[in-house]
């Protein structure tokens, strides 16, 4: 009977183990810490026609500056794309699809450009794809899309997510940046790992030091009783 109580308890013991070893093989959750914001910024844009007017692909600056203290510090930005002009229907309105990569356009050797949004510890950085319109007649350029989000730094670490914007700027001659206003939207994600419950450890030592105090009091008890049956022979 001793025994088969034993391997009772060793058994109990042994799946209590492998419970809890199986929980905690399990990997953390995560969620995720969501950030949803906006902003007007302030902006200077510089187009490089001479980049490669050969494929009609121009190099597009922009620098943007708050126009009032911006969330978590973005206070300011700088995006960096490449533009290929669309074909032309209206002789006084050159339309550009821009985007950061430039395999987009068939470009070899360049580099792969990108944004950053910056002002402190906390920075966001991001790959742009958008268009805009320069409209010489009325010497105003149109434009928007969207910031694919693909990391930073500080609170926005890992971050995840897109920007959305648009933007009006006042045409000005060659050679000197257009002026306007950009008004982007904020949808920012950052992972936040969830510790593994602590009391999958508890669970399997007081599992242990039970199991061993009943083993324990079984074991004396039988000793007890057969030094008694001995004493009575």
């Amino acid at each position: 009977m001793f025994s088969s109580r034993i391997g009772w308890l060793m058994t109990a013991t042994l799946t209590l183990v492998s419970l809890g070893s199986n929980i905690q093989s399990v990997k953390a959750q995560v969620n995720y810490n969501n950030y949803t914001f906006s902003g007007d910024y302030n902006t200077l844009v510089t187009i490089d026609t001479t980049f490669r007017p050969d494929l009609g692909i121009v190099r597009a600056t922009i620098k943007g500056e708050s126009t009032q203290s911006a969330p978590y510090g973005l206070d300011s930005f700088i995006s960096e794309t490449y533009g290929k002009l669309e074909p032309i229907e209206d002789p006084s309105i050159n339309k550009y699809t821009f985007n950061s990569n430039p395999s987009v356009f068939g470009l070899e050797g360049e580099p792969t450009l990108s944004d950053k949004y910056y002002g402190g510890a906390n920075e966001l950085f991001g790959k742009a794809s958008d268009s805009a319109e320069i409209n010489f007649a009325e010497g105003i350029i149109k434009g928007g899309g969207t910031i694919t989000i693909f990391g930073g730094t500080g609170l926005f670490q890992n971050a995840t997510g897109t920007i959305t914007f648009t933007e009006q700027d006042q045409l000005n001659p060659p050679g000197s940046p257009s002026q306007g206003l950009a008004k982007l939207s904020f949808n920012v994600q950052t992972p936040q790992e969830v510790p593994e419950p602590t009391t999958n450890k508890s669970l399997i030592v007081m599992g242990l030091m039970g199991a061993s105090l009943v083993i324990s009091q079984r074991y004396k008890k039988v000793i007890s009783v057969s030094l008694l049956q001995k004493v009575c022979k």
